[in-house]
């Protein structure tokens, strides 16, 4: 925000309220949520988590940084999944871990973050499609765009993650009990031929200190599986926004009706700020 007097903020959230009630409710409850949260991890002093209820205190202020600074309106809908998103990632996922204890948890999240980078790619370049006079994108163009978008985001994270496990000794790429594989390195003429080996029942690794770990019902496999789920469930969100994008766009050139697919994409769609006073402005018929 620009300035810091208290009028100014008190300004600044009776605009905020009146443009997006229930996204600002949701802030509201959610950053209480974590305050608490913050509290209770200090209490027990796991350090750890007070950091992450601080970052996401931080991440919930992006978007109104982003509103602020660059003059754009970010729909309600919108801007309340970013804040439920974050709280489920960061403090239900890490802080609670609900990553462990809820089975496919992580699966849903990457699902949607596919979805929401889909959304924040598809508005960017649409944004500079219709507001500037040189560029003129097909909407095939723009679902593409916006696809590509979402998946590079996607291996990024991938990235970060095995750099947390490879660096920081994390497991951020979770492990998968694998009960068969094919494998050339098992191949005794070096032809690579891959050799299958079926029913797995049970694992023994032995460390050069003289521990030994047992792992029953197979072997472990150390994160391909879950960086390759992550990716295809990425794949399906980000797919799915562009599809309801493509048809938006479409249906808007042609002035068509819009129908329910393409009002999904609108709800999604990031605006210039006086765009979305133009039309908040519309009387309605």
């Amino acid at each position: 925000m620009k300035g810091s007097s208290p009028a100014k903020y008190a300004g600044y959230l009776r605009n905020r309220i009146r443009s997006s009630r229930r996204a600002f409710i949701v802030y509201s409850v959610l950053r209480i949520l974590v305050i608490c949260c913050m509290v209770r991890q200090f209490w027990i002093r796991n350090w750890e988590g007070v950091a992450i209820c601080a970052l996401s205190l931080i991440l919930f202020l992006i978007p109104s940084f982003m509103e602020d600074h660059f003059k754009i309106e970010i729909p309600p809908f919108f801007e309340a999944s970013i804040y439920l998103f974050i709280f489920a990632a960061e403090i239900l996922g890490e802080v609670d871990n609900f990553y462990i204890n809820i089975p496919g948890w992580d699966t849903v999240l990457h699902t949607i973050n596919g979805f929401l980078c889909a959304a924040v790619g598809f508005s960017m370049i649409d944004l500079m499609n219709r507001h500037t006079k040189r560029m003129n994108l097909s909407p095939f163009y723009l679902a593409m765009v916006a696809f590509c978008f979402s998946m590079t985001v996607g291996v990024c994270w991938e990235f970060i993650e095995f750099a947390g496990d490879q660096f920081f000794g994390q497991d951020m790429q979770k492990d998968f009990i694998v009960r068969s594989f094919q494998s050339v390195t098992l191949d005794p003429t070096h032809q690579q031929i891959p050799i299958a080996v079926r029913n797995i029942t049970k694992t023994t690794i032995e460390t050069a200190s003289g521990k030994t770990y047992v792992i029953d019902g197979g072997y472990l496999d150390i994160g391909i599986i879950d960086t390759m789920k992550d990716l295809l469930v990425n794949f399906v969100g980000a797919l799915t926004y562009s599809v309801f994008g493509y048809i938006y766009v479409k249906e808007r050139e042609k002035h068509q009706e819009i129908t329910r697919s393409a009002q999904i994409a609108e709800n999604w769609m990031v605006r210039v700020a006086d765009e979305q006073s133009e039309r908040l402005e519309e009387p309605e018929g």
